[in-house]
């Protein structure tokens, strides 16, 4: 049997006749460049969200430094966020001059709050908090640290689209939060973009300036910006998935649920927990494996793809050696980076699939 890493066939082809009329229309009238799929997704988003504002941009990383560089955060800022999360959440904080602090992570894979107050100083301007695979961080812990040293809170929702932190939706909880709708997120489009929501005007405003070159009227220019604009065609798919999302996140949560009743007495590996308040909607399955590199190695034998997110936690990758990240600063970031690994999840994953992919681990630890 084959058990892809993720698939997605099966959710496009239902909806094929969908994007075909979609496409249609917007050949038609050449909306290819903002225009009303964009509006319209726009405001179906912050309206499921509950936000006032959704400015939708080219990508994930595009509403992270857009949001950045509309916040004022520049040279001599720092912006605390967690050691293991993808090199985007980092790499957007340092585009704008400003540098990220990394905090290690702690058991659920989200920033371990109880260690934030120590990097707190008075360059200190943020803090990024990424709801990693699926579940939310520690909101009520970071709220009260913001509110105690008079902090922003950004919320980075790319692998959370939909969970929730003590039944209040996430992305509704910060200064402004940022959404990627890369194609294997639970919500994707088909390519690359992204958005930011938030319920402050003036954030807002700035934002759809920035993301145009800074451009209010044609040719004139209030700020300097950048073109990082949502396209029609992804907008038009996004709205037509967004009908869907709370069914395929349902989804995941089922088939996580069994992989955790399949594998929950195998030894060899640690399955991911879930924070008593938090729903989970299992962008990525991620288990903790005892000879992770051979595992991964055998499943692929099988046929069976999986994936390491991620193999090197941000601290210690070679474009941030300069912040001097040693092993004993993120203990449980430098110890996952061994033992991570992301086992196939997504909507139309079927029951027999995962109980071959477990059988497999079980296997695998059998003849050891």
């Amino acid at each position: 049997m084959k058990v892809p890493f993720n698939d997605l066939s099966k959710l496009h082809s239902e909806l094929k006749n969908e994007f075909q009329h979609t496409f249609e229309s917007i050949i038609e009238n050449s909306a290819f460049v903002g225009g009303k799929h964009v509006g319209e997704f726009e405001s179906c988003f912050a309206k499921k969200l509950g936000v006032k504002h959704c400015i939708g941009v080219s990508s994930g990383t595009a509403a992270l430094f857009a949001s950045f560089k509309m916040l004022g955060f520049t040279f001599n800022d720092e912006i605390i966020l967690p050691a293991n999360t993808f090199f985007a959440c980092a790499e957007a904080i340092s585009l704008c001059g400003a540098t990220p602090i990394f905090v290690d992570n702690d058991e659920y894979f989200n920033i371990n709050v109880n260690k934030i107050e120590q990097k707190i100083i008075t360059k200190t301007k943020a803090i990024l908090a990424v709801h990693l695979y699926g579940q939310s961080a520690n909101l009520s812990a970071l709220q009260n640290l913001c509110t105690t040293y008079n902090l922003l809170l950004i919320e980075d929702c790319s692998q959370s689209h939909f969970s929730f932190y003590n039944k209040k939706i996430l992305g509704t909880l910060g200064k402004a939060a940022i959404f990627s709708f890369y194609p294997g997120k639970n919500l994707g489009a088909f390519g690359d973009a992204g958005c930011v929501v938030t319920n402050d005007d003036e954030l807002a405003h700035k934002l759809r300036l920035f993301r145009n070159h800074g451009e209010y009227q044609k040719s004139k220019h209030q700020l300097i910006g950048f073109n990082c604009r949502l396209d029609g065609i992804q907008a038009a798919i996004l709205k037509i998935k967004l009908q869907y999302i709370d069914i395929w996140n349902e989804k995941r949560r089922v088939a996580a649920e069994y992989y955790i009743e399949l594998l929950k007495d195998c030894k060899s590996i640690i399955l991911p927990k879930i924070m008593p308040q938090n729903t989970h909607t299992f962008h990525l399955f991620v288990i903790k494996a005892l000879k992770r590199d051979k595992l991964k190695d055998f499943l692929a034998e099988n046929e069976i793809g999986t994936g390491i997110h991620y193999p090197i936690a941000l601290p210690f990758l070679s474009v941030y050696s300069h912040l001097g990240a040693k092993e004993k600063d993120y203990p449980e970031a430098f110890k996952n980076q061994k033992m991570i690994l992301s086992l196939p999840i997504y909507p139309d994953i079927s029951r027999q699939q995962i109980r071959y992919v477990v059988d497999k681990i079980i296997e695998f630890y059998a003849e050891d």
